[in-house]
């Protein structure tokens, strides 16, 4: 009975698909004579050689784990300091070791590419072809394993072998293999080269022989951590993409789409000088504009196009690749009555980052809902910690207060609390303004000193309102009476969001502006002003 439950048992098993690296095959007898044995224990003198290893490894990973995230902090520290943040260096001088091995291997790899006309999307199937993409002459050191010979200094070795009767062994099929993936030689490249690489340009940048190619490839590098044959992929699927969709000829198309201005714009620069983009996908949720973006296919694929066009002129206007020069944007977006993104909004966000890496210096997420942040907290996991460290997340209360560490109160545009609008004739962004706190129960007065005849004109916003405030000009000659330019008047959220004053002055004096913060919470007083002449 207990031979046929074996037997029984052994049939079953026979019949799993197990997938091991070599079986001993044993006889039935024997496998039933072996079963009641219990199973070989370890010999004592081999386990704690075998812990041994496994500790010091543990221990190893866990050092370069600490290694990393020590130099990941010292980046972070060194890159943004009190609302100012500097682009990464790209300057090759200052990479490591390890940063400049990637990028010369990364520029091997894009010359190889160049000569084999990888960057070239694969050519329509003709009358004469057979469908199916066309099959391409790579370059000489990709068609033919090197043979022995001097190259820079180095011995080369033949490193395919074959039989007599002309198939290779196993050993040879290898080696081949090897030989495809290495990284070509400096010398075999030139060769190439010399019989005439296309130039390929992305964002308006040659790959190469251009002191902004290494601005541009550096991109690549560090959204894949400098793994150049990862970051080369990510390269040519890029340009590739960028050749399909047609960018170069969509930058002189005019879609005809104005009012999506409104949706995503360029607006002012941050406090180091890189360009803002502001996104309000809440301006998606009503019907015009819906039904301009997404009412049918045709109309889904212009706002695609306009997305993009929009992004690739400003990366050509704004940025600066040369090395030095701002190539990042500050991005802002406006949560505001924002629900769920649309398909297309999704589609153009996966576009964005698999071909526009690293373009984002930080990203400020204002209006914040309560439950967008629970579901930030669910999906954190999945991004890397080089990305987490770009998000910033603000509130409704605290949208104004977080844009001016990132971003100067005269560039802020109005809605966001701050002076910045058009259509201005008094004040331009370039007029700054004086950022001041109001504790509760204080009365802050702003004096504004003249000595000459001139007409002098002011801009007064307060952050939370429910204060009031008046204005008066004081003679400097004491037998000069004061003048109340503005009565004290109390000022809520109905009334304009920026308050304009003008004063013609005859004589010399100042100008006291005068805010009373009655309530319990502090509150922000921005103030600039402008003094022109009389005449």
């Amino acid at each position: 009975m207990a031979e046929a439950n074996v037997a029984k048992a052994a049939v079953a098993a026979a019949t799993e698909e197990v997938v091991v690296g070599e079986v001993a095959v044993v006889p039935m007898k024997e496998l039933v004579k072996q079963r009641p044995q219990s199973p070989p224990v370890p010999e004592p003198e081999k386990r704690p050689k075998k812990m041994a290893l496994l500790s010091a490894l543990a221990a190893e990973a866990a050092e370069e784990r600490r290694a990393i995230a020590l130099e990941e902090n010292a980046t972070a520290d060194c890159t943004f300091h009190d609302g100012v943040f500097s682009e990464e260096s790209t300057f090759v001088a200052d990479l490591g070791d390890h940063e400049k091995k990637a990028l010369d291997e990364l520029k091997l790899l894009v010359r190889a590419a160049l000569a084999g006309h990888d960057f070239s999307p694969p050519l329509p199937a003709g009358k004469n072809q057979q469908e199916g993409p066309p099959v391409r002459t790579p370059p000489e050191f990709l068609r033919h394993p090197a043979s022995e010979e001097e190259d820079d200094g180095k011995l080369v070795h033949n490193v395919v072998k074959a039989d007599e009767d002309g198939a290779k062994t196993v050993e040879a099929i290898e080696e081949t293999v090897v030989s495809v993936a290495t990284l070509p030689t400096k010398k075999k490249v030139k060769e190439v080269e010399k019989t005439g690489a296309p130039e390929v340009l992305i964002w308006g940048v040659p790959l190469l022989a251009d002191e902004r190619s290494d601005t541009v490839l550096l991109k690549f590098l560090r959204a894949r951590e400098f793994d150049a044959k990862e970051a080369m992929a990510m390269l040519k699927a890029a340009v590739l993409w960028r050749e399909e969709f047609g960018v170069e000829a969509l930058l002189e198309e005019d879609l005809g789409v104005p009012d999506l201005e409104r949706v995503v714009f360029m607006h002012g620069a941050d406090r180091a000088g890189h360009p803002v983009c502001y996104g309000v996908y809440g301006e998606l949720q009503s019907e015009a504009m819906r039904a301009l973006a997404f009412a049918d296919e045709e109309k889904k694929k212009r706002f695609l196009r306009w997305r993009i066009q929009h992004l690739e002129k400003g990366i050509r206007d704004l940025l600066d690749f040369t090395p030095g020069g701002i190539s990042t944007m500050l991005q802002v977006a406006d949560l505001k009555n924002a629900i769920r993104p649309a398909k297309e909004i999704r589609l153009a966000f996966a576009l964005l980052q698999d071909n526009y890496p690293e373009f984002v210096a930080k990203q400020i997420f204002i209006n914040v809902p309560w439950w967008y942040r629970a579901f930030h907290r669910m999906m954190s996991p999945f991004f890397t910690k080089r990305t987490r460290s770009k998000f910033v997340f603000a509130g409704p209360s605290k949208t104004a207060e977080t844009l001016f560490k990132y971003i100067v109160p005269e560039q802020v545009p109005v809605q966001y609390g701050g002076f910045s609008r058009e259509n201005d004739p008094d004040f331009t962004i370039a007029d700054a303004a004086t950022d001041l706190t109001i504790k509760p129960s204080v009365k802050q007065d702003v004096e504004i000193l003249i000595s000459e005849k001139c007409i002098l004109i002011w801009e007064l916003r307060v952050l939370g309102w429910d204060v009031t405030y008046s204005a008066e000009f004081v003679p400097s000659s004491a037998d000069r009476y004061t003048v109340i330019v503005q009565k004290e008047r109390k000022l809520s959220a109905m009334d304009e969001p920026i308050l304009k004053g003008t004063f013609k002055v005859t004589e010399p004096g100042k100008i006291v502006l005068s805010v009373h913060n009655s309530s319990s919470k502090k509150k922000n007083l921005l103030c600039r002003y402008k003094i022109k002449s009389s005449n």
